[in-house]
C-alpha cells in the first residue's frame, strides 16, 4: 500500500501522519520540527504553557524546520482563547483542539486563514464541525491515551464519520504500527494522528525514565482514571494512579486555576508535568492502549521510515 498526501485546507503533507500534541511539554518544538522535517505534521502541545512560552516554542520550531507546524490546545484550559490567539499571531499552520468544543475558534481561524481541526469522537460532532468551518477532523477512538470521549474503537467509528463528512478525517487512537495505519486508510481515513509512538522517540521531551516506562509497559498496565477535566483518561498504572484510586492525592492550595472547570481530585497539570520531568511517583503517565507494541526508542526519522516500510508491505 502507498500512502497519499494529506491535504488540509491549503496545506499538503507528503506523509499523512500527524504527531499528537501531548501535554504537558512532551510535544515541544524539537519533536514537532523533527516530524515536519520528515514530511509529516508536527504539533506543539500548548496546554499547560503560558502564551509567552507557546510563542517561544513556535518561533523556535520555525528555526528548525520549513515544514508544517501546528498546535494542540485543550478547550478545557482557562487560557484557551489567549493560547489560540497567540498561535494565530505567530502564523501557525493549523490548530487542533479537543477536551471540549469551541465554536468561536472556527471564526478566529477563518479570519486568520488558518485551518481549524477539532478532535471528535462521533459522526454527529464531525458534521457540526464541518458546518462550522472545520478544515478536517481528528477522529479519536477509545484506544487513545489521555482524555477520552467515546467507548468505541476508532475502527468502528471511521466508516460512520467518513460517510458523514466530506472534509479530511484523521484517525487517532491506538495507531502505533504500519498495519494500524493501513487499516485506518482502508476504512476511509485521509491521515492518522499518532501520539505514544512519538512520545517514545529520541526527540520527545519526556524524561529518559519516562521513556523507559513506555518501553516496558504492556496492555495489562493500561487503566482509566477520573480526570479533573471531567473526562476519563487512559494512563499507565503506577504509584500515582494508585493514590488517585484511593483518594490519597494531596491537593495543594497553590491552584493556578488552569482549567475552566476542575473536579479538584488532583492537579492534572502538576501531575503531567511531574511525569514529563521524571518524577514518576507523583506523575500521571497518559498512554494509548497499545503502548506495548513499542520495542525501541527510535529517532523520528527512523520511526517514520519504519512506518512507511511497514505500510508498503501491507496488501
Amino acid at each position: 500500500m502507498n500512502l497519499p498526501e494529506l491535504k488540509i485546507g491549503k496545506l499538503i503533507a507528503k506523509v499523512p501522519i500527524i504527531q499528537g500534541g501531548m501535554a504537558v511539554r512532551l510535544s515541544t518544538s524539537t519533536l514537532a520540527a523533527a516530524v515536519a522535517n520528515e514530511g509529516g505534521i508536527g504539533i506543539i502541545a500548548g496546554s499547560g504553557m503560558s502564551p509567552e512560552e507557546l510563542r517561544a516554542e513556535i518561533q523556535r520550531a520555525r528555526t528548525l524546520t520549513s515544514g508544517i507546524i501546528g498546535v494542540n490546545i485543550m478547550f478545557a484550559v482557562s487560557a484557551f482563547a489567549d493560547l489560540i490567539k497567540t498561535a494565530i499571531e505567530e502564523r501557525i499552520d493549523l490548530i487542533i483542539s479537543g477536551a471540549g468544543f469551541s465554536r468561536d475558534m472556527f471564526g478566529w481561524g477563518k479570519d486568520a486563514g488558518i485551518p481549524i481541526v477539532p478532535i471528535v469522537s462521533t459522526d454527529k460532532l464531525a458534521k457540526i464541525s464541518e458546518k462550522l468551518g472545520a478544515a478536517a477532523v481528528v477522529l479519536e477512538g477509545k484506544e487513545a491515551g489521555g482524555h477520552l470521549g467515546t467507548d468505541f474503537s476508532v475502527y468502528e467509528l471511521l466508516p460512520l464519520v467518513r460517510k458523514a463528512v466530506k472534509i479530511p478525517v484523521i484517525a487517532a487512537g491506538g495507531i502505533v504500527e504500519g498495519k494500524d495505519i493501513a487499516e485506518a486508510f482502508r476504512l476511509g481515513a485521509d491521515g492518522v494522528q499518532m501520539g505514544i509512538r512519538f512520545a517514545a522517540s529520541k526527540e520527545s521531551n519526556a524524561a529518559e525514565n519516562l521513556k523507559q516506562v513506555y518501553l516496558n509497559a504492556t496492555r495489562e498496565d493500561i487503566i482509566l482514571i477520573d480526570s479533573p477535566v471531567g473526562l476519563p483518561g487512559r494512563a499507565i498504572k503506577n504509584e500515582f494512579t494508585d493514590k488517585i484510586a484511593a483518594g490519597k492525592v494531596r491537593i495543594t492550595n497553590r491552584c493556578a486555576q488552569c482549567l475552566k472547570e476542575c473536579a479538584r481530585n488532583f492537579c492534572i497539570m502538576e501531575a503531567l508535568e511531574n511525569a514529563q520531568k521524571g518524577n514518576l511517583a507523583d506523575g500521571l503517565i497518559f498512554s494509548g492502549e497499545y503502548v506495548g507494541k513499542i520495542k525501541e526508542i527510535l529517532s523520528v526519522k527512523e520511526i517514520i521510515h519504519t512506518l512507511l516500510q511497514e505500510v508498503a508491505e501491507c496488501v
